[in-house]
């Protein structure tokens, strides 16, 4: 049966003694624990994304002319950020952008095959059945389960790799289980039969010291999630020959340039978002630090999982422990009651009732027919975060699954 509660940490709080929310416009009336979907930007890179709106929009001929030189300095900050070269490293608006953008620049010879796995984000799926279609070829997708370990995941994934595969697609941070990937392991085991990987990264930065794993290929992240960018600001990292082939999905004025300069030239868009996000992670390293923020959210979200865990086990009298073989530091999953959020559309609105009628914002996912609660923690939240949610949401739940 399920253990104990652990013991809650102490709440984070600002240099100035404050709640460390304070950082944060986020709705008081609100329980946020679904950090992981849509992040949340501190105010002090707010406002700093206001104030260059507004220089934008007070004169937008000198703006854009010079927005070339202002994006490739937010592009150097962005790559210091994530420990990367500035030259391997462009900027796009989110990671499906990222992964479209691959699946755009490379030649897929009739019958392609692309591999993936059954934790795969939902968009980069659809994706890579669309190339698939085009060039009549086909996804093989590895049937990774939830508790596999680092060694057996990357032995299924290229279990899946034949003669005809043009591309390895792979999750670094999964959405749905969260749980990571072997990611380095895969692709040195591809570059081996010569077969490019495409790792989708899109919960790594902030949550990994080192989120861009050390391989040639593509990685994309999210700088929105536990970067605490702007939303809209993403990485699109490139190593290796294959580089030279991406080109953006719009084209612009870069079309003289390669890889990465091609990508600064992005006409009349609006990347205020890019250039406010090195004072988030600026915000968050000088009031409490990265390391910090990954410490604190491991441990709560470890209280929040216990306390959780321990109140659905006592409501239903099933265990709700869910084994992960390789989890993560600020997400957790907690195993729903039978019969609840068993489908992608469930999940939704299950979400959705429990943020309508009890004001807690959180994450329900479903994989293999099963339904998951997946929290998450940032500096902003504290174990009173979780015990509103243990009090309130876990007796709805079991009723919401009874009533299934």
């Amino acid at each position: 049966m399920f253990p104990a509660p652990l013991t809650a940490p102490h709440p984070m709080t600002t240099p100035e003694g404050e709640p460390s929310i304070a950082d944060w416009s986020l709705t008081p009336s609100k329980v946020h624990l679904n950090h992981g979907s849509y992040g949340s930007v501190p105010r002090a890179a707010q406002a700093m994304q206001l104030s260059l709106k507004e220089r934008m929009d007070a004169n937008p001929c000198t703006w854009f002319m010079g927005q070339f030189e202002m994006v490739a300095e937010a592009r150097a900050g962005i790559a210091g950020f994530l420990s990367v070269s500035p030259q391997d490293v462009a900027l796009v608006h989110n990671a499906s952008a990222g992964v479209s953008t691959v699946y755009n620049s490379l030649n897929f010879p009739a019958g392609a095959e692309i591999v993936t796995t059954n934790h795969a984000y939902g968009a980069v799926l659809q994706g890579a059945e669309r190339v698939a279609r085009k060039c009549g070829g086909r996804v093989r997708i590895a049937d990774i389960p939830l508790n596999a370990d680092a060694e057996t995941a990357c032995a299924l994934v290229m279990a899946e790799v034949t003669e005809r595969t043009a591309l390895i697609v792979v999750d670094h941070i999964t959405s749905a289980t969260a749980r990571a990937f072997p990611v380095e392991a895969i692709a040195q085991a591809a570059s081996v039969l010569g077969v490019p990987v495409l790792v989708d990264g899109a919960h790594a930065p902030g949550v990994l010291e080192f989120p861009v794993p050390d391989m040639e290929g593509f990685w994309v992240g999210n700088l929105h999630k536990f970067a605490c960018a702007p939303r809209g600001t993403a990485a699109l990292v490139a190593r290796g020959p294959m580089a030279g082939k991406l080109e953006p999905l719009i084209d612009s004025w870069g079309f003289p340039h390669a890889f990465p300069e091609n990508f600064d030239h992005v006409g009349t868009q609006d990347v205020t978002s890019w250039m406010a996000a090195n004072k988030a992670f600026d915000t968050i390293q000088e009031r409490y630090g990265w390391a910090t923020f990954r410490s604190y959210a491991k441990e709560l979200c470890d209280y929040g999982q216990s306390l959780i865990g321990r109140s659905f086990a006592d409501a239903t009298g099933e265990d709700p422990h869910v084994e992960v073989g390789m989890p993560v530091g600020p997400l957790r999953l907690v195993r729903l009651p039978k019969g609840l959020a068993t489908t992608h559309e469930d999940s939704h609105a299950v979400r959705a009732h429990i943020s309508d009628q009890l004001d807690i914002e959180t994450a329900i996912t479903t994989f293999n027919g099963q339904g998951f609660l997946r929290l998450s923690a940032h500096l902003y939240n504290s174990p009173q975060d979780y015990e509103t949610f243990a009090e309130r949401a876990v007796p709805e739940l079991v009723r919401l699954a009874r009533a299934s």
